[in-house]
């Protein structure tokens, strides 16, 4: 069993971001996988509350999220302390679409002097997927899944929904015998 997890919404703005203002993570969606049985285990939403900016009226229609449900949320700390905890993040193996997320996640672990939840295994899962089918340009996650043959569940730029289309994604990947040549042969 591996996680499949995807970060997806941060803060963002429509143009250039207000002075002052830092994206931060909103919401963590996480989805378990087992690859031997071709199954999504389980689903999992973690909401953020930013500190450094808020949610813009931009990033309300892009995810649907609004300043006030994440007001609600836990401290990104927190947050990371669950993924290590509850999650096994540490030991499980990690996958998002694209280096976005990893590289979120290792600014804002920095600037808040949070310890790295995941371990060292990530994997691309859009760079497994764009070589999987020999495409020129990576694909969005909406694209991939068409690409696929796949429907997009849920609310696209959700947490909890775009790990669980990555997922539906990973394990497409793995039935076509792509997934465990990208892991035993890194790029």
């Amino acid at each position: 069993m591996g996680p499949c997890r995807r970060l997806s919404p941060a803060t963002c703005w429509a143009g250039s971001q207000p002075a002052g203002a830092v994206s931060e993570i909103i919401e963590i969606g996480l989805t378990v996988i087992d690859l031997d049985a071709g199954k999504r285990l389980a689903r999992h939403r973690i909401l953020v509350r930013p500190v450094r900016s808020t949610v813009s009226e931009f990033c309300t229609e892009l995810t649907s999220l609004t300043q006030q449900e994440v007001d609600q949320g836990i401290s990104f700390t927190e947050a990371c302390r669950l993924l290590a905890t509850e999650h096994c993040a540490g030991t499980r193996p990690w996958v998002s679409w694209g280096d976005y997320d990893r590289h979120q996640f290792t600014r804002q672990c920095r600037a808040t002097r949070t310890p790295y939840p995941f371990g060292r295994h990530h994997t691309n899962a859009k760079a497994v997927f764009t070589e999987a089918y020999e495409l020129r340009k990576r694909p969005g996650m909406a694209q991939a899944l068409e690409v696929a043959g796949l429907r997009l569940e849920g609310r696209h730029h959700r947490g909890e929904d775009d790990a669980w289309n990555i997922a539906a994604l990973v394990l497409h990947l793995s039935e076509r015998g792509a997934w465990r040549a990208a892991l035993e042969h890194p790029a």
